[in-house]
C-alpha cells in the first residue's frame, strides 16, 4: 500500500492557469484525495507522513511533449543513424530515463524512436523494471524517400535509425498497422524535410494531402492519434486538414495555416529549446555559426504567429527535443517555458500550464495528470522558491526538494551513475577542420 502524505502550507500552482494560493494537499494511494480543509482534516492521522512546504511551491510534475529518449545525445545524424545498436540503445535509454525524472519531469512523449525500442521502454517503466517518468511512445517515424531533416542519409527504402521509408498507399497502411499491432501510442509522420539545393528556404513538404489523409484515417480507425513534424505553412495546412492530432514545430505559418490551426484547435508543440540552445550557446560546443543564425531566425519569425495562435485558444504545448547533444537529458526540460515567456510573450503562469495540464494531451492522459486537483494522479513537485517569479528555477535540480510520481516520492539521493564511453557509440572524427599547409603553419 502506498504511503499517505500530507503536504502542508505550500503555495499551490495547480496547473490550470488559475492564480496561486496557499493550502494543503493530501495524497492517498497515488491519488490527490483532498485539498484544503478536507486535507487538513486528516492532520491528526498518525499514519500520515507530513511535509511542511511553507515558503515553497507545490505544482504538477513537468511533462515534456517532445523527448527522444532512445537517441542518447548524438552530435550528428551520422552518429545517430550509424553508431547505434538496438539492444544497447534500449539499455542506455533506461539509464537516461532516470535523468529525466530527476529533473522534475514526471511524463514525456517520445514520438519516434530508433529500433522500435520506445514501446519496450514504456512497458518496462510501467511494470517497474525501470524507474522513469510516465511515457507515451511512437515507433519509427514515417518518411517518404524524399527524406527528413537527415537529407541523403535517409535510404530510398527500408529502415534507418528512427526513419521508416514508405513509398505508396499500401506501404503507409502496412506500416501503420504494424506499429499499432506492436503497441504504439502515437503514429509519427515526418511531413517536411531538407533537400539539397532547394530554392525555398527551410524545409519542403514531402507528403501529399492525400497521403496524410490516408495515414490519419487508418490510424484513427484503429484508435491511435497522429503527430507530424511540420516546418512550413503548406505542411501545417495539409496535416491539420487531413486530421492530424498534434503538430511538432509548426513554424513559418502563413495566414491560411493560422486560420486552419485555429479552426481545428490542433495542439502545437513549437519545440524551440534546441534552436534556443544552439543560438545562445552554440559557440561553447563548436556549432556552425550559420546554423545559429538559421535557428535564431526560426524562433524570431514564428513567435508572433504562435502568440496569436495561443491567444485564439489553440493549445501550445512544451517540448524540448531532449536527446541530442544540444539538449541532453535532465538538463533543459524547463527551457521551453523560458522561451515561451521571453519570445512568445506568455506569462510564467501560462507557460507552466503549457508544461503541465496542456501537455497531458501528449501522454493521452487528459483529466488524469497535469494538475493539482482532487482525483488526479499525484505527480507533484515541491520547489524551493516560486517559478512565477523566475521560471528558470525549474531548471535548478537543487531547488526540487521533493518529486512525487504516482504518489511515491522519488529518492533523489540515488544519483544516476557516471558511465564510461562505449566503443563505437560516438562519432570519432579525424578533425573538425581540414589540415592545409597554411593552417599548419599558422601562428607557428
Amino acid at each position: 500500500m502506498k504511503e499517505k502524505i500530507l503536504i502542508e502550507n505550500g503555495t499551490i500552482i495547480d496547473g490550470t492557469g488559475s492564480k496561486e494560493y496557499v493550502d494543503s494537499v493530501l495524497i492517498e494511494n497515488g491519488i490527490i484525495s483532498a485539498i484544503g480543509k478536507d486535507a487538513e482534516a486528516f492532520s491528526s492521522d498518525a499514519t500520515l507522513k507530513k511535509i511542511n512546504a511553507a515558503g515553497q511551491t507545490v505544482m504538477p510534475g513537468l511533462i515534456d511533449s517532445h523527448c527522444h529518449i532512445t537517441f542518447d545525445e548524438p552530435t550528428s545524424n551520422d552518429e545517430l543513424f550509424f553508431h547505434r545498436r538496438e539492444g544497447l540503445a534500449a539499455i542506455v535509454a533506461a539509464h537516461n530515463a532516470r535523468k529525466v525524472l530527476l529533473s522534475g519531469v514526471t511524463g514525456f512523449l517520445d514520438a519516434d524512436c530508433i529500433f522500435d525500442t520506445g514501446v519496450d521502454l514504456r512497458d518496462a517503466i510501467e511494470s517497474g523494471y525501470v524507474e522513469g517518468p510516465r511515457m507515451s511512445s511512437g515507433g519509427n517515424a514515417l518518411l517518404t524517400s524524399v527524406g527528413g531533416t537527415a537529407g541523403r542519409l535517409i535510404p530510398d527504402d527500408g529502415l534507418r535509425g528512427y526513419a521508416k521509408v514508405v513509398h505508396d498507399k499500401d506501404d503507409i497502411v502496412r506500416e501503420i498497422r504494424r506499429q499499432i499491432k506492436n503497441g504504439v501510442d502515437w503514429i509519427k509522420i515526418h511531413v517536411t524535410g531538407l533537400v539539397p539545393r532547394q530554392k525555398d528556404a527551410g524545409e519542403i513538404s514531402a507528403w501529399s494531402y492525400e497521403e496524410l489523409k490516408l495515414a490519419c484515417d487508418v490510424a484513427h480507425d484503429l484508435g491511435v492519434p497522429v503527430v507530424g513534424h511540420c516546418r512550413n505553412a503548406k505542411s501545417i495546412i495539409d496535416s491539420v486538414s487531413a486530421g492530424m492530432d498534434m503538430v511538432l514545430h509548426a513554424t513559418f505559418m502563413n495566414e491560411e495555416a493560422f486560420e486552419t490551426v485555429c479552426e481545428h484547435k490542433t495542439p502545437l508543440v513549437p519545440t524551440f529549446t534546441f534552436q534556443a540552445n544552439l543560438a545562445d550557446f552554440g559557440e561553447k560546443v563548436g556549432a556552425d555559426e550559420r546554423l545559429k543564425d538559421i535557428f535564431k531566425r526560426e524562433i524570431e519569425e514564428s513567435s508572433e504567429m504562435l502568440k496569436r495562435v495561443h491567444d485564439a485558444g489553440v493549445p501550445i504545448l512544451c517540448g524540448t527535443e531532449s536527446g541530442f547533444s544540444l539538449t541532453p537529458y535532465g538538463e533543459w526540460h524547463y527551457r521551453e517555458m523560458e522561451v515561451f515567456v521571453k519570445e512568445i510573450g506568455l506569462t510564467n503562469l501560462e507557460a507552466i500550464q503549457c508544461a503541465t495540464q496542456k501537455n497531458s494531451f501528449a501522454l493521452k492522459m487528459e483529466g488524469k495528470v497535469g494538475t493539482i486537483e482532487k482525483g488526479m494522479l499525484a505527480d507533484i513537485l515541491i520547489v524551493d522558491g516560486n517559478p512565477l517569479d523566475d521560471i528558470t528555477i525549474l531548471g535548478n535540480k537543487s531547488k526540487l526538494s521533493h518529486i512525487f510520481l504516482d504518489g511515491k516520492e522519488v529518492d533523489q539521493k540515488i544519483k544516476v551513475p557516471n558511465v564510461e564511453k562505449i566503443p563505437g557509440w560516438r562519432v570519432s572524427p579525424y578533425s573538425s577542420s581540414i589540415l592545409t599547409q597554411d593552417l599548419a603553419k599558422k601562428d607557428s
